[in-house]
């Protein structure tokens, strides 16, 4: 069976010092290096956020605060602070994350209008990504997911891995929430679990 390890969004603004950083995100980084070091992947594949500057999903695009939520294009998005936008520092990937092995790479949330937590669609299930195109191309059938932040962008890929067909694992270690309410965390790694995702200590 082949396999392939999908590393979510491990950029500069999720990590330590970043304009949304997650907490504790930088721990995950030699996690995953291990991963890669100790595993034989068919494909290893980086997601990353690469948002225009005018994205719809950003606060100071919409006159509003950071954690406030308004409906964009019929589905509720939360309000964030600027991150990820494309060609700056902060879109980056971190530079501790060992890239060496990485086969490709996933770009998202390209699109102004509507915000794209998974890597593979956006959030309003509209236009694909291309990842899934590519892990069939492959033939792969086992996914292992990592990286930012627990409870979006890996909740939603490991959930659309799941809805595509793949074998879906998450590495608990090597993923770490956000939490912009305490318990979406936990939250998420329960919805995951119903899901059928398997979720590796």
């Amino acid at each position: 069976m082949k396999k392939a390890l999908i590393i979510v969004d491990v950029q500069n603004d999720f990590c330590e010092g970043g304009a949304l950083a997650v907490p504790e995100a930088n721990e995950v980084i030699p996690y995953i290096n291990l991963l890669m070091e100790e595993n034989e992947y068919d494909q290893i594949v980086l997601t990353q956020d690469w948002h225009p500057a005018d994205h719809k999903s950003f606060a100071s695009n919409n006159n509003r605060k950071v954690g406030e939520s308004i409906i964009l294009n019929g589905v509720p998005q939360f309000m964030w602070p600027d991150h990820c936008v494309q060609g700056t520092f902060g879109a980056e990937f971190h530079k501790d994350l060992n890239r060496d092995k990485v086969t490709h790479i996933i770009q998202k949330g390209k699109n102004t209008e509507i915000d794209s937590y998974s890597g593979f669609q956006d959030n309003n299930h509209f236009m694909k990504t291309g990842l899934d195109d590519f892990l069939k191309y492959h033939e792969i059938q086992l996914l292992e997911v990592v990286g930012l932040a627990l409870d979006y962008c890996v909740k939603f890929t490991c959930t659309d891995a799941v809805a595509n067909g793949y074998i879906t694992c998450l590495h608990f270690n090597g993923t770490k929430a956000v939490n912009v309410k305490p318990d979406n965390g936990k939250d998420a790694i329960y919805e995951m679990l119903q899901k059928g995702i398997t979720v590796l200590g």
